[in-house]
């Protein structure tokens, strides 16, 4: 009998418990765990800011995983020994023969002053259902879509959220009355994805008259006098903040032996395999340096992806079978853009010298695609 460990219960955790449940047999133990009990399908975070799902809607019990032969556990990761292949839960050490590490990025909102008072983190249930509340009484004035630092995950949200707020607005009759402005940290909008997709996400908010801001690092928010601070000198003001917060590895994978250089968990590009023997980590909790010499954008696609991957080798290995799959850096996602349209980006991240990433003009069949996916997910999934 075998014992793979799954830290994480987010699409990259899921993904390779569930995949390894079906490749293994039953004596093989999968064990999952997570601080939550509920999986929240994140991507939907933008629909509910804007009252069009509920949070009971795209949110499901990890226990369900119990039903496939997954068992799940549940409580704070409070230390991680990659070369036993251990780790500590709530005061409980639990060793595997396989270690997973799926944990993500933690969200530090505390690190640029007054950011959290000020404003609404809509990558969060909390914060998303608090911009919804705010976004409802709001009649006048100015929303400013923030990105407080260059790197996060989802690299198309932020725009995909000023998208879909100055479409609400619309639909409220205040299109007029309340402009939506994006301030961002980076150089250009989805820089990562190549200089083509990047102009036309910036042609995207021109459409909808959203000013765009590039390369403005937010130092400070004073929450009383509702004014963001850069480097340099800039300063903006705002009646409504809806922000993506600055990201780091949680603080277990920071004080562990699996920290790399670049603050995240360092992976082969095509295994996940780390430099410990059986220890594999993927999605958010990982970097990946590119041949452009950014690192592979943080997405739920890519953990799909990996995910797989690594499911199927540990199984192979498991068999006594050559671990022969490979991540090919393919990745996908759609590009919300409100009134019932979404766009649909594709392409190689792994191609050199540049990602070659093709972006399909916003239409309504892309966002019942979306829709479709999401519907999927939480029926098929978990």
């Amino acid at each position: 009998m075998k014992t793979v460990i799954v830290l994480g219960g987010g699409v990259g955790g899921l993904i390779v418990a569930t995949e390894l449940r079906k490749q293994l047999t039953k004596e093989h133990r999968i064990v999952v765990i997570d601080r939550e009990r509920s999986h929240l399908f994140t991507p939907s975070l933008l629909w509910l800011m804007v009252g069009q799902r509920e949070a009971s809607a795209i949110q499901r019990p990890l226990d369900r995983l119990e039903r496939k032969g997954i068992e799940v556990r549940y409580g704070e990761v409070e230390k991680i020994d990659p070369e036993r292949r251990a780790v500590v839960v709530a005061g409980e050490e639990i060793a595997g023969d396989y270690l997973v590490v799926a944990l993500g990025a933690e969200l530090a909102d505390g690190t640029i002053p007054g950011l959290a008072e000020a404003g609404h983190d809509f990558y969060t249930l909390a914060g998303a259902e608090s911009l919804r509340a705010a976004l409802g009484s709001i009649e006048r004035g100015k929303v400013v879509v923030l990105t407080a630092a260059p790197a996060y995950k989802c690299p198309a949200a932020p725009y995909e959220a000023a998208l879909l707020i100055a479409a609400h607005l619309a639909s409220r009759g205040l299109g007029d009355a309340v402009s939506v402005e994006v301030w961002a940290a980076e150089p250009g909008p989805m820089g990562v994805a190549g200089p083509e997709m990047s102009a036309a996400v910036r042609q995207l908010l021109a459409a909808e008259n959203i000013p765009y801001y590039p390369a403005h690092q937010v130092a400070a928010v004073d929450p009383q006098a509702k004014k963001l601070s850069f480097a340099g000198g800039a300063e903006a003001s705002f009646d409504l903040l809806a922000y993506v917060p600055p990201h780091r590895a949680p603080e277990v994978v920071r004080q562990s032996p699996l920290l790399g250089d670049a603050g995240w968990i360092s992976v082969d590009r095509h295994t996940l395999a780390t430099r410990f023997p059986g220890v594999f980590a993927l999605g958010d909790v990982t970097t990946i340096p590119l041949a452009m010499g950014k690192p592979l954008p943080k997405a739920g696609v890519f953990a799909h992806g990996q995910a797989e991957v690594v499911a199927k080798n540990i199984a192979a290995e498991i068999a006594g079978q050559p671990a022969g799959e490979r991540f090919d850096g393919h990745g996908e996602c759609f590009i919300e853009v409100g009134h019932g349209k979404a766009g649909f980006g594709e392409g190689n991240f792994y191609a050199e010298p540049l990602p070659q990433v093709t972006l399909h003009p916003p239409a309504w069949r892309w966002h019942a695609g979306k829709v479709l996916f999401e519907k999927t997910w939480l029926h098929m999934k978990i």
